[in-house]
């Protein structure tokens, strides 16, 4: 079964608001065996929203529609699926009754515009919205020689959840044309794109009709997603994991990890295996190490603390660094990063010690020193030693990569 999602709105296509609903839709459609092939945003234009219904319907055998459902003149959604269908639109007093009575139970007047939500086309289904006064509204057969369905739901979110969960889900849990679809996400990191695609050649030609791969890459890494189309879960479940393990042992350490398991999780999982303390020092990066590390839960039983020594007289006073190596080599330097994450791991008694110092702009570079010069460093009872990072982005992103490279610096020696 394929679908296709058409959110309506002006609000979404001029950003005023963040459209959710698509993301939730296509996650819980795929969940449930469908094939969301596309998703298209309209405005709240009566032909527009009746062409994007009968473009889809012509190819979808489902199609959603969410938004344009209210009491105002801008919705006009009930108006567009009447005009696609051919039929007029005719009242419901049930619905206008619980209308009402939300209004009463709030205290509140009912405006007479509201009566417009009372009103649907001949021949769809009525589904009742517990939570809110817009009906959603079904449609399933033949129109203009293709067999589909049409389900049409507000667009607020709450609303359009319950909808879909007490109407939508039970019609699909009992159709017969749903498939298994299961995908799998391997995340990457210190492979470009096109690097990682002639690494991985000879494995994506294996890939049967029923598999599809995408590349997806980020700052600094590139995540892999494999979905399986099958008959069974045992199917699809076999073929994903299968490709999953011939890609990490082709990729070896460039593989961080395996769908949930984001870099600072595999960190974590690699310091607790090992027994491994470590705390932070961060100039640039301002905390965000400390931070990264400590969205995982459980992260108290191996990270120490960090201290943000973002000034000189920090890094100084409180890690140790030598005052005459930040005169003549300055904060952003290989021999300051090793101070500070000598400092820092004596400082709290960890195993290891992390540090970033850098520019980050878009202020303070130089010839010499350009903005996205960073310098992270590692220590250890083995000793101490920094690596060079070159990240020309804007001020965010550049703390966020120094971030990463401090994380996987750590997750790579922990790998040794």
């Amino acid at each position: 079964m394929t679908a296709h999602i058409i959110t309506v709105g002006d609000e979404l296509l001029i950003g005023q608001v963040i459209n959710t609903n698509v993301a939730w839709l296509g996650e819980q459609l795929t969940l449930a065996g469908v094939d969301v092939t596309e998703a298209l945003t309209i405005s709240d234009d009566q032909p527009v929203i009746e062409a994007a219904i009968a473009r889809s319907w012509a190819v979808a055998d489902l199609v959603v529609v969410t938004g344009g459902l209210g009491p105002t003149h801008d919705d006009v959604t009930r108006e567009a699926v009447a005009g696609f269908l051919g039929v007029p639109l005719v009242f419901h007093q049930d619905v206008l009754d619980h209308v009402a009575h939300l209004f009463e139970r709030f205290k509140r007047t009912m405006p007479e515009s509201n009566r417009s939500q009372a009103m649907a086309p001949l021949g769809c289904e009525v589904l009742h919205n517990p939570v809110g006064t817009a009906p959603g509204l079904w449609f399933a057969g033949e129109h203009r020689g293709r067999k589909s369905a049409l389900l049409v739901v507000p667009g607020v979110p709450r609303e359009m959840k319950r909808i879909v969960a007490d109407h939508l889900m039970p019609r699909l849990a009992t159709s017969d044309s749903l498939r298994t679809i299961k995908h799998l996400t391997i995340h990457t990191l210190g492979i470009g794109e096109s690097h990682l695609q002639e690494q991985i050649r000879d494995i994506v030609a294996t890939l049967d009709p029923g598999q599809r791969l995408a590349y997806l890459p980020d700052m600094g890494s590139v995540r892999l997603r494999i979905s399986s189309f099958a008959k069974t879960p045992e199917a699809a479940n076999r073929q994903v994991e299968s490709f999953a393990a011939r890609v990490q042992e082709r990729l070896g350490a460039f593989v961080v990890g395996i769908d949930q398991d984001v870099l600072e999780q595999a960190v974590g999982k690699l310091l607790m295996a090992r027994g491994l303390t470590v705390a932070t020092a961060e100039s640039c990066t301002g905390g965000l190490i400390g931070d990264r590390i400590t969205n995982i839960s459980g992260a108290s039983e191996y990270f120490k603390g960090g201290v943000i020594a973002y000034c000189n007289s920090v890094k100084s006073t409180v890690l140790g660094v030598s005052e005459e190596v930040l005169r003549h080599e300055g904060a952003v330097s290989e021999q300051v990063a090793i101070q500070m994450a000598l400092g820092v791991r004596r400082l709290l008694d960890a195993d290891i010690g992390l540090s970033s110092t850098g520019i980050m702009g878009p202020g303070g570079g130089t010839p010499e020193k350009p903005v996205g010069t960073v310098w992270i460093g590692y220590a250890d009872a083995s000793g101490a030693e920094a690596q060079l990072i070159e990240t020309r982005r804007e001020r965010l992103p550049n703390k966020q990569y120094a971030s990463m490279a401090v994380l996987d610096l750590l997750r790579k020696k922990l790998l040794v």
